[in-house]
């Protein structure tokens, strides 16, 4: 087979992003994947699963929105400010690109450009340091790119294609491409952490003795919000599972002979961020991965979100720091132990096994009296076992009473489902509504505010298969001073437009909040059709990415549980 170029890989992502059928993207993508040589095959899959590395590789590019416009200025000789109003018409840097190079005619009519050059191309990108090397690199490629080349290059460096796809839909390319099981896809790409490799040993039918790698984070199992007590009743067996949902952040601990990692849920490696949890992980007498939350925490007493949140985005934790907010690791589930994987085992065997590790670690020859009572830096949730929905009521007020945000609810019989949000899990969290949420602007403040961008307009996704972010509401208040500080910064140097001078700005779509607020109001203000009134941000959630914010059928269905309807316009 011949090297493929990158044109023929956009012109299948051009295809795949005209349909909204799943199944004919998954068709598209299986015929296209069996044209390719194993090593292209291999790029392709990971390209189109939203990655420039394979997810065991802790590679990136470290290539921002801003460089990449400012190459796109220096190829098309457009300035800034006639690109700005694209980023903000268009949404997207990728379909920038193309127009502008398509408008100056700018760029290379012969496509040359293979998925072996654009893997080197993302190879260099990652090793070069300094924003001025990388813009020289990124200037000559584009330069010699068709506009549809760059426009996928683009969304590969950004880090979204934007074609409608997931992970799963391209391991259902794969599946059907090479005739395997779904199931056992899936395993392979968990198993590896690369969807690359995953689809040549489907092409070659080897998915035998497939051992898991540690250190690539696996896709957490998530909940669903329980309506109701009857709803528990419906969905529960007689008996099941009930803990505190913590008010902390998801986190996944891989520890193999002494080495310890933690993912955060949006996948991202956040071990600098907690040194002091790797000596109590290291203790564990097995290999393993475990599921569970970081909270701020002293011996005995739950500490506030809001002291967390002074530690995230640090690059460097201090020995102060850590003094002033320590932190522990409460685990609740084992996904793999003992070289065994523990997806498929029911949640009751599972949490054996996890108490079984647990003790162990906390008693061994460096522990002290304290982590034997379970309140060291290493813990086990508390899960109580329940035949009475009845009790529920007593249950989440007593979570409550410990610090924590709500009750979590899980069927003993469950498996585990890396990336799944089913009923096998619910959750019950405070009675006020609240909605996750991403900044689309951001505009100075008031007061002794009046030299932050404190002001912020936010945005939910129009629904889970369509990406486009609409407005709902406009949030003040709720923030420490130190995060508006740095908000602020990261603000301006991912500014897409200004207005009013600069006191307003569109900025890149990544910060994410939890918001509550009174009620939801209809709006002609936003195109949304609706508006938050009286919106307040409860967090800033570094834990998530905006493929995680909430949608807009979220929001209609808080009209009648917030408040009556109103044509006025709200915040």
């Amino acid at each position: 087979m011949t090297e493929t170029l990158l044109q023929d890989f956009a012109t299948i992502a051009e295809q795949v992003a005209a349909t909204t059928k799943k199944l004919e993207k998954a068709r598209l993508l299986g015929a296209y994947f069996q044209t390719l040589s194993d090593a292209d095959l291999t790029r392709a899959a990971r390209y189109f699963a939203g990655h420039t590395f394979a997810m065991n590789d802790g590679r990136t590019t470290n290539v921002g929105t801003s460089v990449l416009r400012n190459a796109l200025s220096e190829v098309t000789k457009l300035d800034i400010d006639n690109l700005r109003p694209r980023y903000v018409r268009l949404g997207d840097a990728g379909d920038v690109t193309f127009e502008a190079l398509m408008e100056t005619g700018r760029g290379n009519d012969n496509p040359t450009v293979t998925l072996a050059h654009t893997e080197q191309l993302i190879t260099r990108l990652s090793e070069t340091r300094g924003t001025k090397n990388k813009l020289a690199i990124l200037i000559e490629i584009l330069a010699r790119m068709t506009p549809l080349e760059a426009k996928y290059l683009v969304k590969m460096l950004v880090g979204d294609l934007r074609i409608g796809l997931k992970e799963g839909l391209v391991e259902d390319a794969i599946a059907r491409a090479f005739e395997r099981l779904l199931p056992e896809v899936a395993n392979v790409n968990m198993l590896t952490g690369d969807i690359g490799e995953t689809a040549v040993r489907a092409r070659h039918n080897d998915f035998h003795n497939v051992k898991m790698r540690l250190f690539h984070p696996i896709k957490f199992m998530l909940a669903t919000a329980a309506a109701d007590l009857d709803d528990v009743r419906r969905t529960m067996p007689a008996e099941f599972y009930t803990e505190d949902k913590f008010d902390g952040i998801r986190g996944q601990a891989h520890v193999q002979r002494g080495r310890v990692a933690l993912f955060s849920r949006s996948l991202d490696d956040i071990t600098h961020r907690f040194p002091e949890l790797i000596e109590p992980l290291a203790r564990l007498e097995t290999d393993a991965i475990l599921d569970g939350e970081i909270l701020p925490a002293t011996k005995e007493k739950i500490l506030p979100f809001a002291d967390l949140q002074k530690r995230l985005g640090r690059k460097i934790v201090s020995e102060e720091l850590m003094k002033q907010t320590p932190v522990v690791f409460v685990a609740y589930d084992v996904l793999y132990a003992d070289g065994i994987i523990r997806n498929e085992a029911s949640l009751s065997a599972r949490r054996e096994l996890l108490a079984q590790l647990i003790t162990e670690a906390n008693t061994t020859d460096t522990a002290d009296a304290d982590d034997n009572k379970n309140t060291g830096a290493l813990r086990l949730s508390d899960t109580r076992l329940i035949a009475d929905a009845g009790l529920l009521d007593k249950e989440f007020d007593d979570a409550r009473t410990r610090g924590n945000e709500g009750l979590m609810i899980k069927d003993p019989r469950s498996t585990y489902k890396p990336g799944k949000r089913g009923r096998e899990w619910l959750k019950i969290k405070r009675t006020r509504a609240t909605l996750d949420v991403v900044v689309t602007a951001a505009e100075v403040g008031h007061g002794r505010r009046r030299i932050f961008l404190s002001d912020y307009t936010f945005a939910v996704r129009r629904s889970e298969d369509d990406a486009e972010l609409l407005n709902v509401g406009k949030a003040y208040s709720g923030l420490t001073d130190v995060e508006v500080a740095e908000l602020t910064e990261w603000f301006k140097a991912n500014t897409i437009q200004e207005f009013a001078h600069g006191r307003v700005r569109t900025v890149t779509p990544k910060i994410i909040f939890e918001v509550t607020f009174d009620k939801v109001q209809k709006s002609p203000r936003h195109k949304s059709g609706y508006a938050l009134r009286f919106p307040r941000i409860l967090r800033w959630r570094q834990d998530k990415t905006v493929d995680e914010i909430d949608t807009l059928e979220a929001v209609c269905g808080l009209v009648d549980e917030t408040g009556d309807e109103a044509d006025g316009d709200v915040n």
